[in-house]
């Protein structure tokens, strides 16, 4: 395919970047993104993948908009309280970017529905509020061989990864037994509106490192971000021989 005259303008300052170019640009126009959650950090993820011309996103997630929402999921407004997320999420990125189509999911990802879901995209962004939601997304799209990148947030903490269980550690390697363990909800606990969007435009951007190719991705890695103090720090994950989810391929 080749770049229309609009398009040329639109992603002008991607196509200058000698590290993506117009195969990028092409690449990402290609592209077919599952992104699992339309609340804090789907928003940002969303947004910035739409903005960037990834030109299909599909989104998975069974809820409606609240007011209590609006804190942190930025995708969707004041008017779309009581509306499906995913229907607010196809409005917004189409007042964004009418090169994108968005597939609305408006249902649950389960371990049961996982893998139908996972194969019909090249790259997975998780963003879901739950370890079972996690570890289903996780396991489809190991299986599947389709990069993960996932992102989580506590009141005051972010966490990243890209996790590709075929040649380095899955997601099973970094959560061992933790996703067994008790959850705290957002309700709960509470959550820094912004550290969301933090996490979730660095979702987006190794998403378009995935499909493009530049630089040095989070494969093998985690990145950490404390927003009390301001600090970053990323470590390696090692591969868990014994692991449940890849230890057999």
């Amino acid at each position: 395919m080749s770049l229309s005259d609009a398009q040329l303008d639109r992603y002008a300052r991607h196509i200058i970047l000698k590290e993506i170019g117009g195969a990028g640009q092409k690449a990402l126009l290609d592209a077919r993104v599952l992104v699992i959650g339309a609340g804090g950090l789907g928003s940002p993820c969303i947004q910035y993948l739409a903005a960037a011309g990834v030109g299909t996103i599909g989104v998975v997630d069974d809820d409606d908009v609240s007011l209590s929402n609006l804190q942190r999921q930025v995708l969707h407004g004041t008017e779309d309280v009581g509306r499906p997320k995913v229907e607010s999420a196809a409005e917004a990125v189409a007042r964004i970017n009418p090169d994108v189509r968005i597939e609305p999911h408006a249902h649950r990802l389960t371990a049961e529905n996982a893998a139908e879901l996972v194969a019909a995209y090249d790259i997975v962004a998780d963003g879901s509020d739950s370890f079972a939601t996690r570890i289903a997304v996780a396991d489809a799209a190991h299986r599947a061989r389709k990069p993960l990148v996932s992102a989580a947030v506590g009141p005051f903490e972010g966490q990243l990864s890209v996790f590709r269980g075929w040649d380095g550690p899955c997601y099973r390697c970094w959560v061992g037994e933790a996703a067994d363990g008790p959850e705290g909800t957002c309700a709960e606990q509470g959550v820094l509106g912004a550290l969301t969007g933090v996490m979730g435009a660095l979702q987006a951007l190794e998403v378009i490192r995935a499909i493009t190719g530049f630089g040095e991705g989070l494969a093998g890695r985690m990145l950490l971000f404390d927003a009390l103090s301001m600090r970053t720090r990323t470590v390696t994950l090692p591969k868990d021989p014994a692991c449940k989810g890849c230890s057999h391929g």
